[in-house]
C-alpha cells in the first residue's frame, strides 16, 4: 500500500503530529505540540487520537511511523508519514523540547 510521506519541513504549522516513539525517546526530545502515542500501546490508546483531519506520524528514523501510518490508513484514519523521523527533524533545525531541564536530543 502506497502511503503519503512528507519531509519534516513540510509538516504544516499546527498539524496534528503524533510521535509513536517510546517514553524515553519522547522524554529526550520531541516536537513542540506533538501528541505522544507509543506504537507499542497504539491499540489500547487508539481513543486518544483525533478522529478528523490529517495525522502526521513521526518516530526516530521513519520505520515505525511507516508501519503505524499504514495501519491507521487501513483503519479509516488519514495518516501521513514524516520521512526520516525525529533524526531528520533535528537535522533540519526544527524546534524541539524535552521533558525536564536537559537540552533536547534524539534518542
Amino acid at each position: 500500500m502506497e502511503i503519503e510521506t512528507v519531509a519534516p519541513t513540510e509538516v504544516p504549522e499546527g498539524a496534528q503530529l503524533i510521535d509513536v516513539r517510546e517514553q524515553a525517546e519522547w522524554d529526550a526530545g520531541h516536537a513542540p505540540g506533538a501528541q505522544h502515542l507509543p506504537a507499542s500501546s497504539l491499540l489500547e490508546k487508539l481513543g486518544e487520537l483525533p478522529e478528523d483531519g490529517d495525522l502526521y506520524i513521526v518516530c526516530r528514523s521513519g520505520g515505525r511511523s511507516v508501519q503505524v501510518t499504514q495501519w491507521l490508513n487501513g483503519n479509516g484514519y488519514d495518516a501521513i508519514n514524516v520521512r526520516g523521523g525525529m533524526d531528520q527533524w533535528f537535522e533540519s533545525g526544527l524546534p524541539m523540547e524535552s521533558d525536564g531541564d536537559a537540552e533536547p536530543y534524539v534518542l
